[in-house]
């Protein structure tokens, strides 16, 4: 039995491979690019072409329930 990891999606925290960082994805393009913003910053963006290598950290919902109960 394989075990799919979750394709990453706006609001989840992501470690994207190739800028050897964590952030937050903030759009998925039409065109499938992600737009990632960092952890604690909404000032500081960039983009993946795909989810491809990124791995979720920390899905959406996770985040949220953290954030409430704080």
């Amino acid at each position: 039995m394989t075990v799919e990891k979750p394709k990453a999606w706006v609001g989840d925290q992501v470690y994207d491979a190739d800028a050897g960082k964590e952030g937050i994805v903030s759009d998925v393009k039409r065109d499938g690019t992600y737009i990632l913003r960092a952890v604690d910053s909404f000032a500081l963006r960039w983009k993946a072409p795909s989810a491809e290598k990124l791995t979720v950290t920390e899905p959406r919902l996770e985040r949220v329930k953290k954030e409430r109960e704080a």
